[in-house]
């Protein structure tokens, strides 16, 4: 496991929960479900869209943490709990992965951890993908 090299966000959950926000195994990059979490703890407030963004946010800065960029993300996963957002979110994601193109799946499902939360992401990276 020495190889293995972790980025934490500081969100309340990753303690409590014990996860990272994301892992690093060889040129991979595992990004863990990332929820629209501000610096504090508090959620980030506003539709999603606006949610959408500061997952995206806090993905890329974990990748760029543990060397890689947005032009590495292979795959994304969008969990929304509304589908009439999936324009906004789907814009998001456009304006973070539009050269990427990763491979993207977008869900509606019944709820997440928070009820004010609308969208939950995760990605996966490999480094030297955009080459």
């Amino acid at each position: 496991m020495s190889d293995r090299q972790r980025a934490f966000s500081g969100s309340p959950y990753e303690a409590s929960i014990g996860f990272c926000r994301a892992i690093r195994a060889g040129d991979r990059i595992l990004v863990s479900g990332t929820a629209p979490v501000e610096d504090d703890g508090s959620s980030t407030p506003g539709g999603a869209g606006v949610q959408a963004e500061r997952c995206f946010a806090l993905i890329v800065r974990a990748i760029e943490e543990l060397g890689g960029s947005a032009v590495d993300v292979v795959r994304t996963r969008m969990f929304i709990t509304d589908a009439a957002d999936g324009d906004a979110v789907g814009a998001a994601h456009g304006r973070w992965f539009g050269e990427a193109r990763p491979a993207a799946t977008m869900v509606v499902i019944a709820g997440l951890l928070r009820p004010e939360w609308k969208v939950e992401i995760e990605a996966e990276a490999v480094l030297g993908a955009s080459a």
